[in-house]
């Protein structure tokens, strides 16, 4: 198939539409003179006169109307397609609006068995910051942390928390048989010290006066119980894994926050992507073997 300049097509449309070479110009973002020898290398292309030239500007010649109403068509229609392609695109992306923590330490080690089984979806994960409702986040799905803020709202992950630390920690600083044993740990801190004050007043007892950093990430907490720095308050949902390569233990199976989940959310009018994300995050949840509420 032999085809003019494509680039020179374009420039001769806008200049035929407009019947101006500096108003096309100004829409395609270029110089009337780059215009213009687009033009002319369609020109001598075809052999052909598109525009009649003068002081007062140009004129489309009779040749030149007839081809660009051709012109013009053709490059609408490669506008539309391109249009319906991109929207088609968009159809099969999924934007998901998560807690750093549980992408990290949950939804990541088993997204590449969603994209294996599903690779014409693209997966959009974006940080929650804060939004109740996925539409507050931009999203399709929303996984959010607490009591149940819907009734919409379907249980993720249990967010029960269990006194929690690393075998070598225990070793060196161990072993704590007891609840008052905990006195002669470190205790770490997710943003403030009130969950340990309460994981204590739960067991009838009161929490140390002297403890150890807050953090104010889970990602932080969670990675400085794991290097042995002390003993943390940690969601036993979101750390299966380390629990399961035996670099975390729990010390005490008594929680706290177990009336706490991680919350799945969905936007309205959902597309049949949307619905199976849906359906593949509640499906991993029964795997994990989670409570329901």
């Amino acid at each position: 198939m032999k085809l003019p300049p494509l680039p020179s097509l374009r420039a001769f449309e806008a200049a035929a539409r407009k019947e101006s070479f500096r108003h096309a110009a100004i829409e395609l973002g270029m110089t009337a003179a780059a215009v213009s020898q687009h033009v002319k290398a369609l020109e001598d292309w075809f052999g052909v006169a598109l525009f009649e030239r003068s002081a007062r500007g140009v004129r489309l010649t009779p040749e030149g109307r007839d081809f660009s109403r051709t012109v013009s068509t053709s490059l609408e229609a490669i506008a539309s397609a391109s249009g319906q392609l991109s929207a088609a695109r968009q159809r099969r992306q999924v934007r998901l609006a998560c807690l750093p923590s549980v992408v990290s330490h949950w939804l990541a080690p088993r997204l590449p068995a969603f994209r294996a089984a599903h690779p014409e979806i693209q997966v959009a994960i974006s940080y929650a910051a804060g939004a109740e409702t996925p539409t507050q986040a931009k999203a399709d799905l929303l996984i959010t942390h607490g009591v149940r803020s819907s009734p919409d709202a379907l249980p993720i992950l249990s967010a029960a928390t269990r006194p929690t630390a690393a075998r070598d920690y225990v070793e060196r600083k161990g072993p704590f048989p007891e609840t008052s044993d905990l006195i002669r740990a470190d205790l770490l801190h997710d943003e403030d010290k009130a969950a340990w004050r309460r994981w204590f007043a739960e067991g009838g007892s009161t929490a140390p006066t002297e403890s150890g950093p807050l953090f104010a990430d889970f990602n932080l907490l969670v990675s400085s119980v794991t290097s042995g720095l002390g003993v943390a308050l940690c969601p036993t949902a979101l750390i299966a894994d380390e629990l399961a390569r035996g670099e975390l233990q729990i010390l005490f199976e008594r929680a706290s926050d177990m009336e706490k989940y991680y919350w799945l959310i969905e936007a309205d009018r959902p597309t049949p992507e949307v619905v199976l994300m849906r359906d593949w995050l509640l499906s991993e949840a029964r795997k994990s073997g989670q409570p329901q509420p």
